[in-house]
């Protein structure tokens, strides 16, 4: 018998709710949320992309979510409720999962079914999207029936397959699938994402030309490396001047300033691209850092633990209780990257924050704006932040006034590095 396939629906509030395709989970109790939104009045469509293999059709099915996602947002989809909606097999597993969306016409138009008969239609290369759309029979039994295109004959539905209750897994189904689509374990991994997109990214080929310069294996000079992270306007651009001025330290940041000029374009592409990018120019800053630490202290303006945060934050979907638990291999430090002696995170209230952004004015990037309109997500973040190992996060309060802060960062270093 083949197992269920099953779906996480992020739903209002940040909560999931889980529903099985196909034969029926085992132990599973009915979720009233999913009838609610998968039922009548209205009409609800899956629309998904298939789960990718190598390294190449990752790239390829990220960029095809991010478009849909873009899509799905304008015309006639705009009058629709649009949630995030993941596929994966019930047994867990890096690689079978499909990103993809729910969209809900609560109006049942036809128009919307065509619309995105027609986006399909858009998408003719590989991985071509999967789309279904559920309904419920005179017995109130939801069901899902998928569309396919049949050579000569245009778009045809598929006999219907039963949904019912899956339960929920004890660990999100994305985190398995993280070290090969954000939290890259070594730079190998990063490297083959950035060369997979050479042909449509060409900047990729110049920060691969600048990270194949750098020695794979770096060691660390005689002097302490201090990193300091943070969300923005947290003080941390003050802090890491004040800081290296203090301790006549050289200070770098991550991405270093020899790729940051090509970062807008980077920020722009899906999570496993962006992320890919951002673990290179860790690689490019270690090699800065081996360098630099032979000479004098080194302070570091982010590094690996915001790359990986940002990157779990986005991907798992849900609230904080879907994060990776404590301890979980994910928040582990890379084996081939040089490690920091200490690292300082400086944090403030989310209604300081706020207040220094607005006084600011600048240009924020897709993730800010997701930290300032989105509090779960924030939340994700320094939580993230505060369950990284190996080093973990010395927690500083940067809320008083900067000499204070200045000088509570300085006693921390002096305690924990010689």
């Amino acid at each position: 018998m083949e197992p269920p396939r099953c779906f996480a629906l992020e739903l209002p509030g940040c909560t999931l709710a889980h529903f099985a395709v196909g034969e029926q989970a085992p132990g599973a109790r009915p979720d009233p949320r999913v009838a609610a939104l998968l039922g009548p009045p209205g009409r609800s469509y899956s629309l998904s992309v298939p789960g990718a293999g190598g390294v190449g059709a990752r790239v390829r099915a990220a960029r095809l979510h991010q478009h849909l996602r873009q899509q799905l947002r304008r015309g006639p989809f705009q009058r629709c409720e649009l949630r995030r909606l993941l596929g994966y097999c019930p047994d867990g597993g890096a690689g079978a999962l499909q990103h993809g969306f729910l969209l809900r016409d609560p109006r049942d138009s036809p128009d919307t079914r065509q619309a995105l008969l027609a986006l399909l239609d858009a998408c003719p290369e590989a991985p071509r999207p999967l789309l279904a759309e559920f309904s419920r029979d005179p017995l109130c039994q939801l069901w899902q029936r998928a569309w396919e295109r049949r050579d000569g004959r245009g778009w045809q539905q598929l006999g219907g397959e039963r949904v019912g209750p899956a339960p929920e897994p004890a660990l999100h189904p994305v985190v398995p699938d993280l070290p090969s689509s954000g939290v890259f374990p070594h730079r190998e991994a990063a490297r083959a994402v950035l060369e997979a997109c050479t042909s449509f990214i060409p900047e990729a080929r110049d920060v691969l030309d600048l990270v194949d310069q750098c020695p794979e294996q770096v060691q660390k000079g005689r002097f302490p490396v201090i990193v300091i992270e943070g969300l923005d306007a947290t003080g941390k651009t003050t802090v890491t001047q004040s800081v290296s001025d203090s301790l006549k330290a050289v200070l770098l940041k991550s991405p270093p300033s020899c790729i940051s000029q090509w970062r807008k374009i980077f920020d722009d592409e899906p999570t496993i691209i962006r992320r890919a990018f951002y673990s290179l120019g860790n690689y490019i800053v270690a090699s800065e850092i081996a360098k630099e630490s032979t000479k004098s202290p080194v302070i570091v303006d982010r590094y690996w633990h915001s790359t990986a945060t940002y990157a779990i934050a986005t991907e798992v979907s849900g609230g904080l209780q879907h994060l990776p638990p404590v301890h979980h291999p994910i928040y582990q430090w890379p084996r081939d990257l040089l490690k920091p002696d200490l690292v300082l995170l400086l944090t403030v209230s989310p209604e300081e924050r706020m207040q220094r952004i607005e006084g600011r004015g600048m240009e924020k990037t897709r993730e800010e704006a997701e930290l300032e309109t989105n509090s779960i997500f924030r939340q994700k973040v320094e939580v993230c932040y505060q369950r990284m190992e190996n080093p973990g996060c010395h927690v500083v309060d940067a809320s008083p006034s900067r000499e204070k802060v200045l000088q509570m960062v300085l006693s921390v270093i002096q305690n924990n590095c010689n």
